[in-house]
């Protein structure tokens, strides 16, 4: 997952463009010279800064405008743990099958905005793309954090500037208020996450057409996803990063930077008085 503080749009027609933004009126708007996105794929990882309500209507705009020309591609969300996926494809083998809002309140991970997520989901259902559920969660990353990547089936020989510089970074988004040592042992978690994500490109690759919507830190071509695809299959691969105005993050195929999610300091209430 990539905290709030990290940080091509789709025109298959103005017009729906318009729709989409006049939907949603309180977030911020996208700017009229944003640049356009057209997803080819085959294999399309789109980043994400998790609470930018905009981002995500470029990306579904995109994603709509991909399937309206002929794209079936699986949909691999990081928004659903990867132990829910039985649940998710008993529930969509049912007659009727659910809709976006009973599905997603009867797998959807916790601790997500699902409005953001919901035009996914009932996209995914309403066009019968597959619905693939990728997170490594809560419990399965706190064995990880435990017991190390190798005991649970990841690959653990890791370059130090990896394992270092995921830290780091965990160590910022949480305000200071995570040291090293247990930094180091949480960045286990989010390796884990990538390559469970890597893992399940890999397999729907083989199938047809792939994008996941995930995090902006778990689609960097540095440390993320990207990184842990073999090389044939991320030679087909473009991960595209959703930043923010001042983001140094360059590490994507692409870049779509958007103006800043207005939001409270999230270390606000963790600094000590003074």
């Amino acid at each position: 997952m990539t905290m709030p503080r990290l940080k091509s749009l789709p025109s298959a027609a103005l017009a729906a463009l318009a729709l989409l933004l006049t939907a949603c009126a309180a977030p911020p708007p996208v700017p009229p010279s944003a640049p356009a996105l057209r997803l080819e794929g085959p294999i399309v990882l789109l980043g994400e800064v998790h609470d930018h309500a905009a981002q995500h209507r470029l990306r579904l705009a995109a994603l709509r405008d991909w399937v309206a020309r002929g794209a079936r591609p699986a949909l691999l969300m990081e928004q659903f743990d990867r132990e829910r996926q039985a649940e998710i494809d008993a529930l969509r083998a049912r007659q009727p099958p659910p809709d976006a809002d009973a599905l997603i309140a009867a797998v959807g991970g916790p601790g997500w905005h699902w409005p953001h997520y919901r035009p996914f989901v009932e996209l995914a259902l309403a066009e019968g793309l597959p619905l693939v559920a990728v997170n490594v969660g809560r419990a399965e990353a706190r064995r990880i954090v435990r017991d190390g990547l190798a005991a649970h089936g990841f690959e653990a020989a890791l370059p130090a500037d990896l394992l270092e510089g995921i830290a780091a970074e965990i160590v910022a988004s949480h305000c200071g208020q995570v040291d090293a040592p247990l930094a180091r042992r949480m960045a286990r978690a989010q390796l884990a996450r990538d390559q469970a994500m890597a893992r399940a490109v890999e397999a729907w690759a083989q199938r047809g057409p792939v994008v996941l919507l995930a995090g902006n830190g778990h689609v960097r071509t540095d440390w993320g996803a990207p990184r842990w695809l073999a090389p044939a299959v991320r030679a087909r691969s473009e991960a595209i990063g959703f930043v923010e105005v001042g983001d140094p993050v360059t590490a994507f195929d692409r870049r779509v930077v958007t103006p800043a999610q207005a939001r409270p300091d999230p270390c606000a209430g963790m600094r000590p008085p003074t």
